[in-house]
């Protein structure tokens, strides 16, 4: 078994746990390979931004497993993910990564629905008569 860089990230209720591996091969996301996984091409760009910045993308693949959320969440707990195992890496790339932002936690998740409300916020409508 070939050595790896264990790295776990979240993002609303998606959470990812990402092995980075050194080498060429395929990347894979719960046992597929990530166009099987990724049906949504806008979210390529989100899953490799980390690995593109620091000019990885023959040198590393990764192997991950996502739960929970739904795609566009999942895709960017394996980006944050990536950042954080490349930085464990290479502590060299602090700079690029965080001035990207993949080093910040993104801690934002769906308000709760309040009892007299239709949603979180939203509010029957109101008549003046």
């Amino acid at each position: 078994m070939a050595k790896y860089i264990y790295a776990v990230w979240k993002r609303k209720t998606a959470s990812a746990q990402v092995k980075l591996f050194e080498g060429a091969w395929k990347d894979m996301i719960n046992g597929k390979i990530v166009s099987e996984y990724v049906t949504r091409t806008d979210l390529f760009d989100v899953l490799y931004s980390a690995i593109r910045l620091t000019k990885l993308k023959d040198k590393v693949y990764f192997d991950v497993a996502v739960t929970g959320s739904g795609e566009s969440a999942q895709a960017e707990a394996i980006n944050y993910g990536l950042a954080k195992a490349l930085l464990e890496k290479d502590s060299s790339l602090r700079a690029i990564l965080k001035q990207a932002g993949l080093l910040t936690r993104d801690a934002r998740k769906v308000e709760r629905k309040k009892p007299g409300l239709h949603k979180a916020r939203k509010a029957m409508q109101w008549s003046k008569r």
